[in-house]
């Protein structure tokens, strides 16, 4: 269930020393959040637990991003990435996440483990407009090609850079000189 509310321009910053820290099942449902993430997304816990954690998912996130990070989680490997979260007021924030699959003592996968702390403003100038056009390649295409046709763009993306593969680019954006 994602939030119905209508995003607003209105932002809201983590603090320097923030960490938002959740927990979900295998299949994203959240069974863990602290503090800082229901003050700053505004949900009591009552509202989170046992919810899809794409109940914050912004519209101006492309549905690209979310598939090649379930792509990665599934394969076992932890995600590095930048996402843009809506609030239950409307407004947004941004953060910087890594998600890490969550194995038992018997190397089963229990859910998935995320920290998200504040992103640079400089990953964000290179990012934002990456994301715009995802969204408008998504916008193009058909429903069942979107998210592909949007990852392909990232790709492209990732090598006009030189970096090595999408983590190792996302992660030289996060320290703060950025590329």
């Amino acid at each position: 269930m994602k939030l119905s509310v209508t995003p607003t321009l209105h932002e809201r910053k983590l603090g320097e020393n923030d960490f938002i820290v959740s927990k979900t099942d295998n299949s994203g449902r959240i069974t863990y959040a602290n503090r800082i993430f229901m003050d700053i997304c505004g949900l009591p816990e009552s509202r989170l637990l046992g919810v899809q954690h794409n109940i914050i998912r912004h519209p101006d996130m492309p549905r690209g991003v979310f598939k090649f990070m379930w792509d990665t989680l599934k394969a076992g490997d932890e995600f590095f990435g930048f996402a843009k979260n809506l609030c239950s007021d409307g407004g947004f924030y941004w953060v910087f996440a890594n998600i890490t699959p969550d194995y038992d003592k018997d190397g089963h996968l229990k859910g998935y483990y995320s920290v998200r702390r504040k992103p640079p403003e400089s990953a964000l100038k290179v990012l934002i407009p990456v994301y715009q056009e995802m969204l408008a390649i998504e916008k193009r295409s058909s429903t069942k090609e979107a998210p592909d046709k949007s990852i392909a763009y990232l790709v492209d993306v990732v090598k006009s850079t030189g970096a090595a593969d999408y983590n190792s680019l996302v992660l030289s954006l996060f320290k703060p000189n950025g590329l």
